[in-house]
């Protein structure tokens, strides 16, 4: 077929699949403007093998957004490939680039700049309250996701909401029990108590629990310069909270606010460091994780706490994520494999103590391990603002490992974001593969794993837990 031929029977198909007449739909728009999911994307190019006698990746779309340019890409191809010998895939695997170069000749400003974990803290769902709990269920291979507990997302009133809830699934990774909490040992009033996200309460507690796994007091560390950053992105409590005049009162505003998240911690503690709350998604307790790393090496910090929390209060996000396509109907989250279907929501806290390598040898601390590098960035313009980037995943990568002076031929192992969907694998595989595959031979092999196979998708906490899990691998000298 040509690009033209090409072009009208991708706008047919996109027409009858979002709801529009072929002539609404322009050849130079991203189909995701028309609703394009990506369960939707990964249906079309199935429909395009056939059509073609071709083999096509499953990220086809994704890596040509617009009909235009997905014509322009099958056309040639289409045409040259004869029918007996098997095609090329149209967006092939981007060219293996060169092993990264370490960013110095040596490992001694590596060693200066380097960071030790000497701390855990966590509450997850299985009933998971600390590290060794949380290495039972990894090394038993449990999975943690269940239903939604009675009365967490009371019965809608209005008929129309009862209709959004019967599809939208009840699996997720949910905490037996957010109300608890010790209002008197951190000297907090019962009222205030109330008004309290449980996310902040979570981060008190699990920042205490964290602080005494590294051996540290707690009431040691007032007037300290120890910096506190909380990866926080869910904030149903506060919206509810501030929604109903007649309820509010003077702890209204702390209590639901997530920037206070992290100043709850600070404020208890009496700690003086930088204390931040960071919502950048599923990235928060990651990006948490790279500022606290910054804040130790320039100063502002000598001990920090990085953190993450995410709560499922009420079914408004699940069902909205139901209608993007991205939540898994069987209820699994099931990381790089042909039985994956989308993400499972789930909740929980981690905390994890950072100080300088050099203080922890020092002080004398038990190192659990040491993070060298890391690195931050954003997808920028890619298709959807929820869809993610190959090009700028390679890029992250390749910046972190430069910033940990660390080649990338040595990396045995990745804990990957894998959350189960259709392209966010694929497209994550992609990455790995461009700048970690190398030269590796079979006896080589670069491991690829996720802990949303046992917990779900935690999201603002996602990133933490998973640094947690690979702590806790180097300590035992297994990967679950």
């Amino acid at each position: 077929m040509t690009a033209r031929e090409l072009e009208r029977w991708l706008a047919r198909a996109v027409a009858e699949r979002c709801g529009f007449e072929a002539g609404e739909v322009e050849v130079d728009r991203p189909l995701v403007d028309y609703g394009f999911s990506s369960r939707d994307a990964v249906e079309l190019a199935g429909r395009l093998e056939d059509l073609l006698d071709l083999t096509l990746p499953t990220t086809l779309v994704w890596d040509h957004p617009t009909i235009a340019r997905l014509a322009a890409a099958l056309a040639a191809p289409a045409a040259s490939a004869a029918p007996t010998a098997p095609a090329a895939p149209v967006a092939p695997v981007a060219p293996v680039a060169p092993p990264v170069a370490p960013a110095s000749s040596g490992r001694a400003v590596s060693d200066q700049d380097a960071v030790a974990v000497i701390g855990i803290g966590c509450r997850l769902p299985g009933d998971v309250n600390g590290p060794e709990e949380f290495w039972r269920l990894l090394a038993e291979g449990r999975d943690a996701v269940g239903e939604v507990p009675e009365r967490r997302w009371l019965a809608p009133q209005a008929a129309a909401d009862v209709e959004v809830l019967e599809r939208t699934t009840r699996a997720g990774g949910f905490l037996s029990d957010i109300a608890g909490f010790d209002a008197e040992f951190f000297s907090i009033s019962p009222r205030e108590a109330r008004r309290m996200d449980p996310q902040q309460r979570m981060i008190l507690e699990v920042g205490w629990e964290a602080l005494e796994h590294a051996g540290i007091s707690p009431e040691s560390l007032r007037g300290s310069a120890t910096g506190v950053f909380v990866g926080v992105s869910a904030g149903e409590y506060g919206h509810r909270s501030l929604a109903d005049l007649a309820r509010v009162d003077a702890w209204s505003g702390t209590g639901g606010s997530l920037g206070v998240t992290a100043n709850r911690l600070s404020y208890a503690l009496d700690l003086r460091g930088p204390s931040v709350a960071v919502d950048t998604a599923c990235s928060s307790s990651l990006v948490a994780v790279h500022l606290a790393i910054q804040s130790l090496r320039c100063g502002d910090s000598d001990l920090v706490l990085a953190a993450g929390a995410n709560l499922l209060l009420g079914p408004a996000v699940t069902a909205a994520f139901h209608e993007m396509g991205v939540i898994s109907p069987t209820g699994r989250c099931r990381p790089f494999s042909a039985q994956a279907d989308g993400i499972v929501r789930s909740e929980g806290a981690a905390v994890v103590v950072l100080k300088r390598l050099a203080d922890a040898v020092s002080d004398g601390d038990r190192i659990l391990a040491v993070l060298r590098g890391s690195a931050i960035n954003q997808d920028g313009h890619s298709n959807g603002i929820t869809a993610p980037n190959v090009e700028a995943q390679e890029d992250l990568l390749r910046r972190a490992y430069r910033a940990a002076a660390i080649d990338s031929g040595e990396v045995d192992y990745i804990e990957a974001h894998g959350t189960g969907t259709l392209l966010g694998d694929p497209i994550e595989a992609r990455a790995l593969g461009a700048v970690l595959g190398g030269d590796r031979g079979a006896a080589d092999k670069l491991l690829v794993g996720s802990v949303k196979s046992n917990l779900g998708h935690l999201e603002a906490a996602a990133g933490i837990v998973g640094l947690i899990k690979v702590v806790l691998s180097l300590g035992r000298r297994r990967i679950p």
